[in-house]
C-alpha cells in the first residue's frame, strides 16, 4: 500500500474504515475457501488481505484510544 493511501486511510472515519474491514473481511473469508477447493491464480493475495485487516484495525484502534469519531 502506498503511503499516501495509507494517509487517506488513516484519515477516514470509523465507519468508513469498519465497513472496509467487513468488506476486506468477506473479500479474505472468500479467497480461502476457494483456495480450499482448487489454487487460486495469485495466493499471496491471501496474504495481503490479512495484513490490510491488520492495518485497519490498528487505524480503528488508533482512533479508539484517542477518541477521534
Amino acid at each position: 500500500m502506498k503511503a499516501k493511501d495509507k494517509d487517506t486511510k488513516r484519515s477516514a472515519s470509523v465507519a468508513e474504515l469498519q465497513e472496509e474491514l467487513r468488506a476486506t473481511r468477506e473479500k479474505h473469508f472468500r479467497l480461502r475457501f476457494k483456495h480450499k477447493a482448487m489454487p487460486v491464480a495469485n495466493p499471496m493475495e491471501i496474504q495481503h488481505l490479512r495484513r490490510h485487516i491488520a492495518r485497519l484495525e490498528t487505524w480503528l484502534r488508533e482512533k479508539q484510544l484517542t477518541g477521534k469519531q
